[in-house]
Formats: structure tokens, sequence, C-alpha cells
């Protein structure tokens, strides 16, 4: 194979970086990329408060360029610069007017994230706290759904979003600027700047707490959040079944890797109860929550069951805790928000 530029970038377009799904070359990472009389070299540029993320992608990198360049010597060099350094990204930084920042996240789609997402957002709210939710899940937004509004954002006097007030919360989504049926068909660099404008062009204040549900996966929403946003932590959602929980451990391994702190799990669809009988059915396995919060050595802040009021309400557009707020899945919610409260430092 002909070495050059573009093989060079090819070849490293199989290394990702760590936690996320997205390679190296499309993060723009690589700098140089060039044969040279002695073999190749390469040039990269990375922001990070954690060498051994260096150190991971230079082994891979110098790795994947040997396989495709057997026999050739490969020289790579990272300039490893602290957060506040990269040029244009002044690191993680607060939400003006916003006390605490949470993310709610899972490994995978399907575990009822944005029904968490929401009902935690609303059980804050319940103890007396300000509280935004951000829908950042522009490709699959549901919070408009679940909270029964197709209502369409204006703007204040300044060019800012005013977000959509709903059962004591302020919300913003992509739901509220497309249609049911239209897709949002967007590339990377179109995500990165709805992302932010969600997060830094919204009135959110005052607000004591804004909840972001981020969309499944570890992709460019995520990196951007966890690299410009003042994280106070992550709440990650799984169902006791193993290939959820394996995706978990991807979720909380990319958080680790950035700095941000897992406030703990939240185990969903736990069991079904029989209205009939009463009997209890594990219908996705038992106690797989409990045992990788041990795994990941973080809390397990709830275990919510399946239930048709938790679905139906989500339909109807009032979340559990706010159409049934006497229910056991809605005192669950409440419980978990105490946690999550404590897990930040604030008092219960």
């Amino acid at each position: 194979m002909t070495i050059s530029e573009d093989s060079i970038r090819q070849a490293l377009k199989g290394v990702k970086y760590p936690g996320f799904s997205r390679d190296i070359v499309s993060f723009g990472l690589v700098k140089q990329a060039e044969p040279s009389a002695n073999g190749i070299q390469v040039g990269m540029v990375l922001t990070t408060s954690e060498p051994r993320i260096a150190g991971q992608i230079k082994e891979e990198s110098i790795a994947a360029l040997q396989a495709a360049f057997p026999g050739v010597s490969v020289d790579v060099k990272i300039d490893i610069q602290a957060p506040a350094q990269a040029a244009g990204l002044p690191g993680p930084a607060k939400i003006e007017g916003v006390g605490t920042v949470i993310a709610v996240a899972s490994g995978k789609g399907g575990v009822g994230k944005s029904t968490v997402a929401a009902n935690l957002a609303l059980a804050l709210a319940k103890t007396g706290a300000k509280v935004g939710l951000c829908d950042c899940d522009l490709y699959g937004p549901s919070i408009a759904i679940m909270f029964g509004t197709q209502e369409r954002p204006m703007a204040d006097e300044n060019d800012r979003i005013i977000p959509i007030e709903r059962e004591g919360l302020k919300l913003m989504s992509m739901g509220f600027l497309i249609d049911d049926t239209s897709p949002a068909v967007l590339r990377g660099p179109m995500v990165t700047r709805y992302t932010q404008q969600f997060l830094r062009q919204v009135a959110w204040e005052p607000l004591d707490f804004l909840i972001l549900d981020l969309p499944p996966g570890t992709g460019d929403i995520q990196l951007t959040i966890v690299q410009s946003v003042a994280l106070a932590g992550a709440v990650i959602v799984t169902t006791p079944q193993e290939v959820a929980l394996i995706d978990a451990r991807k979720a909380s391994a990319m958080f680790e890797k950035t700095n941000v702190p897992v406030l703990g799990l939240v185990e969903n669809m736990s069991w079904f109860l029989c209205p009939s009988d009463g009997k209890r059915y594990d219908i996705f396995g038992s106690g797989g929550g409990e045992r990788e919060a041990a795994r990941l050595k973080v809390p397990l802040l709830g275990q919510i069951p399946i239930e048709m009021a938790l679905r139906e309400s989500g339909d109807t557009g009032r979340p559990v805790v706010s159409a049934h707020p006497d229910s056991a899945v809605a005192k669950a919610f409440l419980e978990i928000a105490s946690k999550v409260k404590m897990r930040v430092g604030l008092p219960a």
C-alpha cells in the first residue's frame, strides 16, 4: 500500500477515543500524518487531564499503523493539553443561572432513560427545587410527548430561547421545533451547534437543577456535553438484563474517563407485579442492577417496576410523579431524587 496522508488517516480511523464510539480522526485529534524518510510520523493534540488516555491512544495508534503498513517504522507524538488550554475550547463551565447539572444516560436505547429523566426532574421539583429538563436526544426526542405539548418556544429580548413550562418544570427539546413525523437530519457540526444552543442559549435561570436527558450510547452529543458543561454527576439507567448491563458499563466508563462522577445506577423494569394474583415476575432477570452497582462501586439509587400507570402517564403527557403522586412507583422516584441530592452534596 502506498503511504500517504490519506492512507495514514484511514488507518487511524480504526482507533476509537477511549469510552466513545467515534474515532480519533473524526474528533480532530490528528494534526500531522505524513510519510517520512524513517517511516511514518503522526502528531496529535489531546485535551485531557488523564495521561493514561493519551497512552492508550498512542499504543492503539501504533498498533493500527503497524498492521496497515507492516515493517514500517511508526513515530506517534501526542501533545497533551489541560482542558483549559485547548484552543477554542474553554473546558467544562457552568451554565448561567443554573446551580447543579445532572446527566441521565444509558448505554443503549429502550431502557426507559427518558422516563427516568422526566420523573427524576419532577421528583426534584417536589422537594421545592426549581428544575429544568433539557432533552439532548436530538434524533429521538421524547420529552415533548411525555409532557403532552407541541408548543413552539419563543425568544426573549436577548434572542435567547424561552423554555416551555409544564408541571412546574422548564423544558427544552427538539420535539418543540419539529413535527412528530419530521426526522432531525443532522451531521456532526450541526449536532454540536444545536446541543450548545439548548444548553447555552436557553433562558434557564433561575434553576437549582438542570437535568440533561442524553441520547443512548457514547457519541458526539455526549462528548460535547462532558467537554463543555460542568456536570455535578451522571445517573446511569439500565434494566436487570445482562445485555443492558454491558452497555451501562460502557456509559459508566465514558464518564469515568472524562472525570464526571457517576452518582449511581437506576434499575428500570425491575419486575412486574401481576394485578390479578399479586405474583411478581422478574421479566428481565433479577439482581442485575445491584450486582452492577457493586461492580462499579456506585450506589443503586433505586429500582423501578414495570407498571401500566408509568407507561400510560408518559403517553398521555403527565409523567407518573405528577399524574399519580401517591403510587409506589412515584414514591420510588422521590426516593431516588433524595439520594441524588445527597450524592451531589445537598440536603435531601
